[in-house]
């Protein structure tokens, strides 16, 4: 078991699969969200032509989870270092890939439902096409929470014993 700030050789495991897990749930989160929408939208467009493009609002907010993984996935890979690089920053970047993907796919669930059920009910009767846009905002915005986490977790850092030499060595 390695001290406080040193290596021991894993952490940057954690920390690659957080930048994984960000990546993967988070485009599993738009895929599922853009499928369901899709099917509505399918379904929708043989009966009324006329609301198609009305209807790709859902389809487009579960495209832009897929974004959020991706820019903590970038974010996180320019952190993980070979040399100064400890379990806690590990573990801090794990945490932070799981609150992006997660959070994501589970708006990704959330974009699908009220997207397919959303522009159907749009294409019976208009009225309804603010409410969808009103509950999409707030199923994208728990991927945006996520978000949020992962950036803030991936600001955490502990010092490695190299960096711990290096304060030594300009503090004498």
């Amino acid at each position: 078991m390695a001290a406080e700030g040193q290596t021991v050789g894993y952490e940057s495991f954690f920390g690659f699969m957080g930048v994984s897990i960000a990546l993967v749930f988070a485009n599993l989160g738009s895929a599922i969200g853009t499928a369901y929408s899709g099917m509505g939208i399918a379904s929708v467009g043989i009966l009324k032509p006329d609301v198609i493009m009305k209807s790709l609002v859902p389809v487009v907010m579960a495209g832009v989870l897929g974004i959020y993984g991706l820019i903590v996935a970038v974010i996180l890979l320019q952190k993980i270092s070979k040399n100064d690089y400890a379990a806690h920053t590990g573990f801090s970047h794990l945490a932070a890939g799981l609150a992006c993907g997660l959070s994501s796919l589970g708006a990704g669930f959330a974009i699908g439902l009220v997207g397919d059920a959303g522009v159907r009910a749009n294409a019976q009767n208009g009225a309804v096409f603010v409410g969808m846009i009103l509950i999409l905002i707030f199923a994208e915005a728990l991927g945006l929470y996520g978000l949020i986490v992962a950036i803030i977790l991936s600001q955490q850092f502990a010092k490695s014993s190299h960096s711990l030499l290096h304060e030594r060595i300009w503090l004498s």
